[in-house]
């Protein structure tokens, strides 16, 4: 790196600066600072560490009048502290990190009032695009929005993309594991919110499913209060004795439904079978005997920042992505019945 030397320390230092120490052209040093075009990881870390020697801070605001850009995406969820949303956010800030862009983070707790305070103080920050994954896609600040979106699991209007995991074919993978290990008896645990599109594919699965055998099903509520949603899954035990199998549609779900089967009596899994749905990776490490349906989780963000880029550069998208799920069989399922071998004939 070549050796600038400053004569005035109050001198502001400019662009010019950065480049000649850094050794590259003024357009190099303003990629990196955008992060746009190519840039390998030598140019930008030279870039970089000419610009923390010279203590140089680009001027955010001149850059904004002349691009026209924050370079600030508004994420809005139900919340971080579960499991799944919490590994969703940080997914979509690293990848949105190394683009270029700063993230401005909104935990909604599935209130359309505090949702929409947060999404109109999103928009009046100027934010170059959002990133959805809450429940409440009738906020009319979604339908009249003129800017870049993608939704998470969420159908907001026809031009917003969304992307999701195969959440009709993971149900249904869920139900066929418990009743190829004799599971006759199987209850769903769910979201009832009409405006739950993820959940109410995973619903519509388990119902479809239970009717191809001919057998009732019966859903009971998940509900975002913990203490709740303890009593609504107790309530599964109370009313429904009989149960032998249980498909949860998280995991937080089916952790409190094993805690409950000991309560209740049952043993798991020879008396009673529980599948969760998600996968992630802080459930698999504290449960790993949990069997789940496994989200693509970090495929789905990479796909989301992919969509928000193309939408920002005004390039056509799809409206829909669906990334397929992976069942993982863990110790809260039987083992598959071995089938008997056929005499052999004489």
């Amino acid at each position: 790196m070549k050796q600038v030397r400053i004569e005035n320390v109050n001198k502001k230092i400019k662009l010019e600066d950065v480049a000649e120490l850094a050794g590259v052209s003024k357009a190099t040093v303003s990629r990196v600072i955008n992060r746009r075009g190519y840039l390998s990881q030598k140019t930008i870390e030279k870039v970089e560490a000419a610009m923390a020697e010279l203590n140089y801070h680009p001027n955010v605001i001149a850059q904004q009048l002349h691009t026209q850009r924050t370079n600030v995406i508004g994420i809005i969820v139900p919340t971080v502290a579960t499991p799944f949303f919490g590994e969703l956010t940080a997914e979509l800030e690293q990848r949105l990190f190394k683009r270029g862009y700063k993230v401005l983070v909104s935990g909604a707790l599935n209130d359309p009032g505090k949702e929409r305070q947060y999404l109109q103080q999103l928009l009046g920050r100027q934010v170059d695009g959002l990133i959805i994954a809450t429940h409440n896609a009738d906020l009319p600040e979604y339908q009249h929005a003129n800017l870049p979106i993608v939704a998470v699991d969420r159908f907001l209007r026809a031009d917003i993309p969304v992307v999701a995991s195969d959440n009709y074919a993971g149900a249904v993978a869920a139900c066929e594991a418990l009743i190829d290990r004799g599971a006759r008896h199987i209850i769903h645990t769910d979201d009832l919110s009409p405006l739950n599109a993820q959940d109410t594919a995973r619903q519509r699965a388990y119902e479809a499913v239970m009717q191809a055998h001919d057998w009732p099903a019966y859903t009971y509520p998940s509900l975002p209060d913990p203490v709740q949603n303890r009593a609504s899954l107790q309530r599964i035990f109370t009313e429904h004795p009989e149960v032998d199998a249980i498909f949860a549609s998280n995991d937080l779900d089916a952790a409190t439904l094993l805690d409950l089967a000991l309560e209740n009596g049952y043993a798991v899994p020879t008396q009673l079978q529980i599948i969760g749905y998600d996968g992630t990776q802080t459930t698999q490490r504290l449960l790993p005997q949990l069997a789940t349906v496994v989200q693509p989780l970090s495929e789905m963000a990479a796909r989301a920042v992919e969509l928000l880029e193309a939408k920002l550069q005004q390039q056509a998208t799809p409206t829909e992505v669906v990334l397929p799920v992976q069942v993982k069989f863990g110790r809260t399922l039987r083992p598959l019945p071995t089938k008997k071998a056929l005499p052999k004939q004489k």
